[in-house]
């Protein structure tokens, strides 16, 4: 899986060298700030927990008002169960008061494919579009199973883009569409996904 993607971020590289930056059809930057994330499921507690992202991006104007964004972005999620996981999910795997209150980070490498749309001035875009993502560190989170969480995580991401001159500002909202819970059979049935609010300040060169 890991191959996978970074063999995606080196042909899409190589893909936008080929154009002209000096027509300004491409556009290179880095970018990181606040990643506001949590595992929507049940044993885990609701609210977002603050960890980071940072990485780089390269825009493709395509047409007067539209062009597509690909990053590659590192981001840690951090997230905590109730003090009643372990009644939640009581297989042989994941029976362990140790799992209750216990702080997990997860750590990905993603790579976002995003649709840019301009909002009236070239300067404010709409973003949306999929996110794939791999598990860099943190499948055994949970004490009593080895891989906790799956590899790979398949997202939804919709935000807002502000280009400033050099400056750049962005927010989105990151929703899960896949169960990462690896966890066996879990005897509960509710899936576990990943939602964040990443909220990022970059350079665009």
């Amino acid at each position: 899986m890991k191959k996978l993607f970074l063999a995606m971020a080196v042909l899409g590289i190589t893909a936008f060298s080929t154009l002209h930056a000096q027509d300004r059809l491409l556009r290179f930057g880095i970018k990181g700030g606040a990643n506001l994330g949590k595992i929507d499921g049940e044993g885990y507690n609701d609210g977002f927990k603050l960890g980071y992202h940072l990485g780089g991006f390269a825009q493709v104007n395509l047409v007067k008002g539209f062009g597509v964004q690909g990053e590659l972005i590192f981001s840690s999620t951090k997230t905590k169960t109730t003090d009643k996981f372990s009644e939640v999910y009581n297989t042989d795997n994941l029976n362990d008061p140790d799992n209750n209150n216990k702080k997990i980070s997860l750590n990905y490498l993603s790579i976002p494919l995003l649709a840019n749309i301009n909002l009236g001035t070239p300067r404010l875009k709409l973003q949306v579009g999929p996110q794939f993502s791999a598990l860099l560190s943190g499948k055994d989170a949970l004490q009593g199973t080895k891989d906790a969480f799956k590899g790979g995580d398949v997202a939804g991401v919709a935000g807002l883009w502000l280009q400033l001159p050099i400056i750049n500002v962005s927010a989105r909202y990151i929703i899960g569409f896949t169960d990462v819970k690896n966890a066996g059979d879990v005897a509960n049935s509710s899936n576990w996904k990943n939602q964040s609010i990443q909220l990022g300040v970059g350079v665009t060169l």
